[in-house]
Protein backbone atom coordinates (compact mmCIF):
# COMPACT_ATOMS: atom_id res chain seq x y z
CA UNK A 1 0.00 0.00 0.00
CA UNK A 2 1.20 3.19 -0.95
CA UNK A 3 -0.54 6.56 -0.01
CA UNK A 4 0.73 9.12 -2.02
CA UNK A 5 0.29 13.46 -0.91
CA UNK A 6 0.77 15.91 -3.71
CA UNK A 7 1.47 20.06 -2.90
CA UNK A 8 2.31 22.97 -4.55
CA UNK A 9 -0.47 23.70 -6.35
CA UNK A 10 -1.41 27.10 -6.53
CA UNK A 11 -2.23 30.21 -8.65
CA UNK A 12 0.52 31.82 -11.13
CA UNK A 13 0.04 33.82 -13.79
CA UNK A 14 0.92 32.54 -17.54
CA UNK A 15 4.65 32.24 -18.32
CA UNK A 16 5.30 31.64 -14.42
CA UNK A 17 6.89 28.62 -12.43
CA UNK A 18 5.38 25.85 -10.33
CA UNK A 19 6.82 22.85 -8.45
CA UNK A 20 4.28 20.13 -7.28
CA UNK A 21 5.88 18.03 -4.59
CA UNK A 22 4.01 14.14 -4.30
CA UNK A 23 5.18 12.62 -1.08
CA UNK A 24 4.64 8.74 -0.66
CA UNK A 25 4.18 6.55 2.68
CA UNK A 26 5.71 3.76 3.08
CA UNK A 27 9.28 1.96 2.47
CA UNK A 28 8.80 0.98 -0.69
CA UNK A 29 8.79 3.87 -2.81
CA UNK A 30 11.93 3.11 -4.88
CA UNK A 31 9.79 -0.12 -5.98
CA UNK A 32 7.92 2.20 -7.94
CA UNK A 33 7.69 4.20 -11.39
CA UNK A 34 5.97 7.50 -10.58
CA UNK A 35 3.46 9.17 -12.81
CA UNK A 36 1.94 13.07 -12.70
CA UNK A 37 -1.85 13.54 -14.32
CA UNK A 38 -3.96 16.04 -15.08
CA UNK A 39 -7.92 16.77 -15.10
CA UNK A 40 -9.16 20.10 -16.91
CA UNK A 41 -12.84 21.02 -15.75
CA UNK A 42 -14.74 19.33 -18.35
CA UNK A 43 -12.29 17.36 -19.55
CA UNK A 44 -10.86 13.41 -19.10
CA UNK A 45 -7.91 12.65 -16.81
CA UNK A 46 -4.87 13.14 -19.13
CA UNK A 47 -1.06 11.81 -19.04
CA UNK A 48 1.23 14.84 -18.17
CA UNK A 49 4.93 12.48 -17.65
CA UNK A 50 6.17 9.58 -15.50
CA UNK A 51 9.64 8.37 -14.37
CA UNK A 52 10.89 5.04 -13.52
CA UNK A 53 12.46 4.15 -10.17
CA UNK A 54 15.79 5.38 -10.11
CA UNK A 55 14.90 8.13 -12.66
CA UNK A 56 16.97 6.60 -15.53
CA UNK A 57 13.30 7.05 -17.78
CA UNK A 58 11.75 9.92 -18.07
CA UNK A 59 8.31 10.53 -20.48
CA UNK A 60 6.51 13.25 -21.26
CA UNK A 61 3.27 14.30 -22.87
CA UNK A 62 3.73 16.66 -26.28
CA UNK A 63 2.06 19.10 -24.44
CA UNK A 64 4.68 19.73 -21.80
CA UNK A 65 7.59 18.21 -23.89
CA UNK A 66 10.47 21.12 -23.09
CA UNK A 67 8.68 22.91 -20.19
CA UNK A 68 7.82 20.29 -17.58
CA UNK A 69 10.29 18.45 -15.93
CA UNK A 70 9.37 15.11 -13.61
CA UNK A 71 12.23 14.16 -11.08
CA UNK A 72 12.23 11.88 -7.59
CA UNK A 73 14.31 12.00 -4.71
CA UNK A 74 14.21 8.28 -3.39
CA UNK A 75 15.63 9.15 0.15
CA UNK A 76 13.12 11.42 0.57
CA UNK A 77 9.63 9.60 -0.93
CA UNK A 78 9.13 12.40 -3.03
CA UNK A 79 8.34 12.99 -6.78
CA UNK A 80 8.37 16.39 -8.15
CA UNK A 81 6.95 18.18 -10.85
CA UNK A 82 9.03 21.46 -12.75
CA UNK A 83 6.61 23.41 -14.46
CA UNK A 84 8.14 26.28 -16.64
CA UNK A 85 6.19 29.17 -18.78
CA UNK A 86 2.77 27.97 -17.58
CA UNK A 87 0.03 28.36 -19.91
CA UNK A 88 -3.34 29.08 -19.24
CA UNK A 89 -4.22 25.49 -20.71
CA UNK A 90 -2.27 23.72 -17.81
CA UNK A 91 -4.71 24.67 -15.07
CA UNK A 92 -6.01 21.18 -14.05
CA UNK A 93 -6.06 19.59 -10.76
CA UNK A 94 -2.84 18.05 -10.89
CA UNK A 95 -2.52 14.20 -9.76
CA UNK A 96 0.15 11.70 -9.21
CA UNK A 97 0.03 8.20 -9.33
CA UNK A 98 2.28 5.30 -9.02
CA UNK A 99 2.62 2.37 -10.86
CA UNK A 100 4.28 -1.16 -9.18
CA UNK A 101 6.41 -1.96 -12.48
CA UNK A 102 8.96 0.02 -11.29
CA UNK A 103 11.03 0.24 -15.15
CA UNK A 104 7.71 0.97 -16.98
CA UNK A 105 6.55 4.88 -17.89
CA UNK A 106 3.31 4.23 -18.48
CA UNK A 107 1.11 6.99 -20.39
CA UNK A 108 -2.07 5.36 -19.78
CA UNK A 109 -3.85 5.45 -16.47
CA UNK A 110 -5.09 2.35 -15.86
CA UNK A 111 -1.85 0.76 -15.09
CA UNK A 112 -1.05 3.11 -12.29
CA UNK A 113 -2.10 1.46 -8.44
CA UNK A 114 -2.40 4.37 -6.80
CA UNK A 115 -3.25 7.54 -6.58
CA UNK A 116 -2.92 11.06 -4.62
CA UNK A 117 -5.79 13.47 -3.90
CA UNK A 118 -4.48 15.93 -6.59
CA UNK A 119 -3.71 19.44 -6.55
CA UNK A 120 -5.34 22.81 -8.05
CA UNK A 121 -3.04 24.39 -10.68
CA UNK A 122 -4.48 27.71 -12.09
CA UNK A 123 -2.68 29.91 -14.60
CA UNK A 124 -4.10 33.17 -15.07
CA UNK A 125 -3.83 35.18 -18.77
Amino acid sequence: QVQLVESGGGLVQAGGSLRLSCAASGRTFSSYALGWFRQAPGKEREFVAAIAWNGGSTFYAGSVKGRFRISRDNAKNTVYLQMNSLKPEDTAVYYCAADHDKYRVATIEALYDYWGQGTQVTVSS
